[in-house]
């Protein structure tokens, strides 16, 4: 079996074969506390909501399996002994499935958005790799189409969302997965509050600033983390002019 086909399964892709690869997830650690570098993110409501979000509109049969409970509040009782019979970390509440749900009704009621996700020959969750910078990077790409790469995001303020794709290094996402599909990525985002729909196009100083973020990205990890690391990690220190 090959290592792409490997990566499909998301086992393999976050904890197994993948890890040998570098991948945007890893820009935030490695530019803003390398100290982190490698640790696994514990597991939070967020990216559950997210994760059950994806796979409502890109892999429905998973969809089914979401741990989820009719409670208001993690700190109750039953939610608590839900996931200790569950032997889980964490579920989503009745309500923040609902809210994901009707997201996704949204979405697919939406012509435009529904046939640049949907259209014929599109593929879904599809993994790359590839060297960029001299690194070996992964990525995973919610959907191939023809012309583009599109990903699928939600927001709690679609106003602020350029901002976000700085703050959340999207740009460096962007950079990434043009340079391993080279195909150009669009994010289709929904407002979680308004369900405000926005189609963002990455211009040509976002890509250039996603990349700078890869460059100082490598040079870190070669610093540091690669096999012909120079520095232990242990004498890392910002030194910046301000």
């Amino acid at each position: 079996m090959s290592v792409i086909e490997k990566l499909r399964n998301d086992e393999e892709y976050y904890n197994g074969v993948g890890k040998q690869y570098l991948s945007n997830s890893d820009i935030s650690s490695l530019l803003k506390n390398p100290k982190t570098f490698g640790f696994k993110s514990e597991s939070n409501k967020n990216f559950l909501f997210g994760s059950y979000f994806h796979q409502l509109i890109l892999e429905p049969e998973k969809a089914e399996g979401v741990p989820y409970i009719d409670v208001k509040s993690r700190n109750s009782k039953a939610y608590k002994e839900y996931l200790q019979d569950k032997e889980i970390d964490i579920a989503l509440l009745e309500d923040e499935k609902t809210q994901a749900e009707e997201l996704v009704d949204s979405i697919k009621g939406n012509i435009d958005f529904f046939d640049m996700i949907y259209e014929e020959g599109n593929q879904f969750e599809v993994p790359e790799i590839g060297e960029i910078c001299g690194t070996m990077w992964k990525g995973k790409a919610d959907i191939v189409g023809k012309d583009y790469l599109y990903d699928l995001k939600t927001t709690s303020d679609i106003d602020r969302f350029i901002w976000s794709v700085r703050d959340y290094n999207y740009d460096s996402q962007a950079y990434i997965y043009q340079e391993l599909f080279r195909k150009p990525l669009a994010f289709l985002v929904i407002d979680k509050q308004t369900k405000m729909m926005g189609m963002y196009t990455m211009s040509e100083k976002s890509l250039e600033r996603g990349r700078e973020k890869v460059e100082r990205a490598v040079e870190v990890y070669n610093r540091f983390f690669s096999e012909e690391a120079t520095e232990s990690i242990d004498q890392f220190y910002y030194n910046e002019e301000i």
